[in-house]
């Protein structure tokens, strides 16, 4: 999987979790719900909501076996409980769960027998405990998965309640949840026909917290489907939403949109917005493009004096992220060219990530470089330090010759944080031979850190006094 393969996955399950999660877990949030679906182990005992009803027993077997993941067996108990008992207080409870639990077995046939689950509690328990609103969320979803399977009433289903329309044609007021679901099944099905109504829901610029949270997540939707021809839908969004984590998840995803028209969108952000955040996204989705002139703007970021340190430091990070020699000696440029802290803390980071040899013995030579700010020779030891291209033997020569009572500390510091064998042995020399009290008792201390057998004789040592 790409880099940016991996972004659009991690970023789209986690808008989608965040989407859907409401849809499963609604129930869930009530403590009579809270063992139904998941988040409890499926030996978890099944809690009794009504002892004395004569489904008990056979509701909370049923409760066990979907927390098991055992959906049809679940479905078929949930569907007894409700056909044996249904004046029963767990009958309205038992037709959703079945609804659910044959929705997530997953068969074409489980799905319709969901629907007409779902259906049935509708007609029959309009005042339920488990309310409509969870019921017709849940029948989105197996709706638009029908849909996907070529049942045409239920894509109508999807197209209705993805425009916000109930039954009686009136609009449906903030049905988020049951409405993005509807969305993007129907963009599974036809994205042509779901874009104009996502374009409508984004052209909603309204502050009330539905608005805004439809928005937000619509224009993840979007991404999906958004290439350099529709650009304009995500530029629109950048340019004109009012709300500011909009407007941010329109710059992020342009970094899925290739092509020159978003290298310009990205650039002219970093030009004229005022907006520290709205930047940061930029710099972010420039470095994810397959484009010389991209990471030439990057680089020449970079390297402006008049920009912003912490922006500057973003450019220098993604920039660091990019492997090749080329980038690594830019990078050592924009060090040597510049005294602003941050973004000399940036490059030393950004090349101790390279990890290669060459970015290893630059930062050696910046901890030896008494020219050089003491804070900057500490972090470029620091991250020496951690870096498998020096061996503890080369940072064991650096120590020794090394005047400053600081910059040794560092290096007893940054070989704690290495595992090696080799390194536990160079702290305990340090240990018992150093001749500095102060340096000795760093190297104890992160010595009573490591788990090694040998530390725990050499601290018993200590304690018996034959150490000193």
């Amino acid at each position: 999987m790409s880099g940016k393969e991996l972004i659009r996955t991690v970023a789209g399950a986690a808008l989608l979790m965040s989407v859907f999660a409401p849809l499963d877990q609604a129930a869930a949030q009530q403590p009579r719900y809270q063992a139904a679906l998941g988040g409890h182990s499926a030996a978890a005992a099944v809690e009794s909501m009504y002892p004395q009803d004569p489904a008990d027993s056979l509701y909370r077997a049923a409760r066990t076996a979907l927390n098991r993941e055992s959906y049809r067996q679940a479905a078929e108990m949930f569907a007894q409980v409700h056909r044996r008992y249904p004046r029963s207080s767990y009958a309205a409870q038992a037709l959703y769960y079945q609804a659910f639990a044959l929705y997530r077995n997953g068969g074409e046939r489980d799905l319709r027998a969901a629907r007409e689950a779902l259906r049935q509690l509708e007609r029959g328990y309009a005042d339920a405990e488990v309310t409509q609103r969870d019921a017709e969320a849940l029948l989105a979803r197996i709706e638009g998965e029908l849909a996907r399977r070529g049942d045409a009433a239920a894509g109508e289903g999807v197209a209705r309640r993805a425009q916000g329309i109930g039954v009686g044609g009136q609009q449906e007021a903030c049905e988020d949840e049951i409405r993005i679901a509807a969305l993007n099944a129907l963009l599974q099905m036809n994205s042509e026909q779901a874009l104009p109504i996502l374009e409508r829901v984004l052209a909603d610029r309204s502050d009330d917290p539905c608005s805004v949270e439809m928005r937000r997540k619509a224009v993840f939707l979007i991404s999906q489907h958004v290439d350099e021809e529709n650009i304009d839908i995500l530029l629109d969004i950048v340019q004109s939403d009012p709300d500011a984590e909009v407007r941010q998840q329109a710059v992020f995803w342009l970094s899925q949109v290739p092509g020159e028209r978003t290298v310009d969108a990205l650039e002219n952000i970093l030009r004229t917005s005022d907006d520290l955040e709205l930047q940061k996204k930029a710099l972010f989705s420039l470095s994810q493009l397959s484009s010389e002139r991209a990471a030439q703007f990057l680089r020449d970021y970079a390297m402006r004096e008049d920009a912003d340190p912490e922006l500057r430091g973003q450019a220098i990070f993604w920039l660091g992220q990019s492997q090749g020699a080329e980038n690594a000696e830019f990078l050592r440029q924009i060090y040597a060219s510049t005294d602003e802290y941050e973004v000399k803390d940036r490059v030393i980071f950004s090349l101790a990530q390279l990890g290669d040899e060459q970015s290893a013995s630059w930062l050696l030579d910046v901890a030896a470089d008494g020219d050089e700010p003491m804070e900057m020779r500490k972090k470029a030891l620091f991250w020496a330090g951690q870096s498998r291209r020096l061996t503890i033997a080369e940072m064991g020569e650096l120590y020794n010759r090394m005047p400053e009572l600081e910059l040794r500390e560092q290096i007893i510091f940054a070989l704690s944080q290495r595992h090696e064998d080799e390194a536990v042995d160079w702290m305990l020399n340090v240990a018992r031979t150093e001749q500095d009290v102060e340096l000795r008792k760093k190297a104890i201390f992160w010595l009573s850190q490591s788990n090694d057998p040998r530390v725990a004789e050499f601290l018993l040592e200590l304690i018996e006094g034959g150490g000193s």
